[in-house]
């Protein structure tokens, strides 16, 4: 039986201001849970499961001994869980360090600007593993990559790439070694670009595109052709149209 105490402190965690506190974060369900586990880049703390999932992940259990890992029943799940339906299983997992500084070139480096939707960043995580994209650079002004719908939609992604949050104009001025490629309604074709071996490409707000200043830094806008009259793509959309053409 979880105690009330903790059952209010794990509620508290799908808030920033707590998570950060604690440097802890949630996962849940029976995809995310175990891949972040198996990933060895966060130490998990604690994990609270139905009877079902610990009977049918007896193997993985053994191999934390360190993890505290508790038998719940429904109505405790769902008292702690983030989800509108809880699934099987929660953990609480530590945060990992911030990323130190990383070279850009001969690679593709994905850049942020302001994707303030959780489901959009996690969807963006979630892309840049399936093209083999290493680390991400978010604005200051990205959703939080451990708020549990990043963590959630991530399928696990999240234990693979490397988010570092900085004040992106900045940093774009001082990575100017590879060309720098801002997503764009007026821009050359992407069907035009050859496949690339390095470069940054940047993606903007949902609603405003890229700002401005972090503009001010790109080598050359890039756009995908429409067709009909949509105004716009969603920019997780977008961004893996884009990383499919690239790659």
């Amino acid at each position: 039986m979880i105690s009330k105490s903790h059952t209010k402190y794990i509620q508290s965690l799908q808030h920033k201001k707590f998570r950060d506190e604690g440097l802890v974060f949630i996962a849940e369900g029976p995809k995310v849970v175990p891949e972040l586990l198996m990933g060895g880049k966060f130490i998990c703390k604690e994990l609270f499961a139905l009877p079902g999932w610990l009977d049918a992940n007896r193997s993985l259990v053994r191999q934390f001994p360190d993890t505290v890992f508790e038998e719940v029943k429904d109505f405790e799940l769902e008292k702690i869980s983030a989800l509108a339906t809880p699934h099987e299983v929660l953990a609480v997992f530590e945060q990992s360090p911030a990323p130190a500084a990383f070279d850009t070139r001969n690679r593709i480096t994905l850049a942020l600007d302001t994707i303030q939707d959780p489901g959009n960043l996690g969807t963006l995580i979630r892309l840049a593993d399936w093209f083999g994209i290493s680390h991400i650079v978010c604005s200051t002004g990205c959703a939080d990559r451990y708020n549990p719908k990043v963590v959630q939609s991530t399928m696990g992604s999240l234990g693979r790439v490397e988010l570092l949050y900085t004040p992106l104009a900045e940093w774009l001025q001082v990575n100017n070694k590879v060309k720098r490629y801002g997503a764009a309604l007026d821009g050359t074709d992407i069907k035009k670009l050859p496949a690339l071996k390095e470069g940054i490409i940047v993606i903007g707000n949902e609603a405003h595109g890229i700002s401005t200043a972090v503009m001010d830094c790109i080598d050359e806008k890039i756009t995908i052709r429409k067709f009909g009259i949509a105004e716009s793509l969603n920019a997780a959309v977008a961004a893996g149209i884009i990383l499919h053409q690239v790659t």
